[in-house]
């Protein structure tokens, strides 16, 4: 009968358990112990190599720092109303970058697919007659149809998405040229649809204002009902206290940037499409099964497959948004100089939209990174060519100061992961 005897728990076992006590998530802990806990937190972060944006946001205070110590006009309402449109064209590009990245792959081709999109637009709006407003979804089709095209072949065929997307850039580009024909350039309409996007600006004080508040109510309202949603799951979330400081943070930044920039001419248009930009895709990035899938695709491919994602079609629709990112980006670069030419969408723009996706802190190994990468990167490269055009320091330079920064930034990421790895956290 020993097979029907049943082992009891000793005295012993039964105190323990009527005394264990539920494990807490430690992040609990940390808020419990208010700005002591924070501080232990963030130290065993930086020791556990989980640095996030900090050495951009570092850096980024660095660089503004020594520009304004050497030229105090680099701070004026003027200049970073100038910097805040000249950061917007590579930026919409990096945006499609940081997607690709994540997939811990490269896309060569966004250059030459933005200076195409530019050059479809001029070419049908101008020498053709067809609206401007058209001509620019033409061209957004045809950047997001060519990105997927890359994707299929990357995808379906196996081909390396880096030499897929260097046979791009070099078919597009002379696509480009033979879209262009033999004038080399197009000048568009000043007054035209294409023009306003990066000449318009809110004047209104009102309207930098209520952007800014708007953001500020948005991205509380984001945080409270986060937090209510966890706490209603039975989950760690974030208390009011926490939210409000966030919110307090955010919006003393957001009012300065509005007071200066209110100071020039007012708000941009260019810098309102690349925040709403940036704010739809961090969203679809965070909070939609597609943007998991993304990141899971970057994380472990083999993982993702087995656990049902379709693999061929995200990377293509990955590919898919780069062009049409290429495409965004490479319209609000022609409308700063209301033209196209032959030269669009070649030289350094390629590297600074690859390089400003890396530097905001996207990892180059897949997996790891945020939409917002384009907009810190873009800063730190954008600020770094205004002030050396203030100084008036040679481009050569300040190529050669990118390059460093880009470097510094690949080589903290790669310490960051063996550091999380020695951790146990990579």
């Amino acid at each position: 009968m020993t097979g029907d005897i049943i082992e009891k728990d000793s005295p012993k076992d039964e105190a323990a358990a009527r005394g264990a006590v539920a494990a807490v998530d430690p992040r609990l802990l940390v808020r419990e112990e208010g700005l002591k806990g924070y501080l232990l937190e963030f130290w065993r972060k930086l020791r556990g190599g989980d640095l996030g944006s900090l050495p951009v946001v570092v850096g980024l205070a660095a660089i503004w720092a020594v520009f304004q110590w050497r030229d105090d006009a680099f701070l004026s309402p003027k200049n970073l109303s100038d910097l805040s449109i000249l950061i917007v064209g590579t930026g919409l590009i990096s945006v499609g970058v940081v997607f690709v990245l994540l997939l811990g792959e490269i896309d060569l081709s966004v250059g030459s697919l933005s200076g195409l999109a530019a050059a479809i637009v001029a070419v049908l709006s101008v020498n053709h007659g067809v609206p401007e407003w058209l001509a620019v979804l033409a061209a957004l089709g045809a950047g997001a149809v060519l990105g997927a095209l890359h994707g299929v072949f990357f995808a379906k065929i196996g081909v390396p998405a880096f030499v897929v997307t260097l046979a791009g850039l070099l078919a597009w580009e002379g696509l480009k040229q033979q879209v262009l024909g033999t004038t080399g350039s197009i000048s568009m309409d000043e007054d035209g649809f294409v023009a306003s996007l990066t000449s318009h600006y809110f004047s209104q004080v009102a309207a930098a204002y209520g952007a800014a508040g708007l953001a500020v109510a948005g991205y509380f309202l984001a945080q409270f009902l986060d937090a209510r949603r966890r706490r209603a799951a039975g989950i760690p979330f974030r208390p009011m206290a926490d939210i409000l400081v966030r919110t307090g943070v955010l919006a003393v930044l957001l009012l300065a940037a509005a007071w200066k920039l209110n100071e020039y001419m007012g708000l941009p248009l260019a810098l309102v499409i690349f925040v709403v930009v940036l704010v739809l895709f961090d969203f679809v990035l965070r909070r939609t099964p597609y943007g998991r899938k993304v990141l899971a695709l970057g994380g472990n491919v083999e993982a993702a497959r087995r656990a049902g994602i379709n693999v061929d079609l995200v990377r293509i629709s990955v590919f898919a948004l780069s062009g049409l990112m290429a495409a965004c980006g490479g319209l609000i670069i022609a409308s700063r100089i209301t033209s196209a030419a032959q030269s669009a969408g070649t030289g350094t723009l390629l590297m600074e939209a690859i390089a400003a996706a890396v530097i905001g802190g996207t990892s180059l190994f897949g997996g790891r990174g945020s939409v917002w990468s384009a907009l810190l990167g873009m800063l730190v490269i954008g600020s770094i060519a205004s002030g050396m055009a203030l100084l008036g320091i040679a481009t050569s330079v300040q190529n050669m100061i990118t390059g460093g920064v880009l470097l510094a930034a690949v080589v903290i990421d790669s310490v960051s992961r063996r550091t999380q790895r020695s951790a146990g956290r990579g």
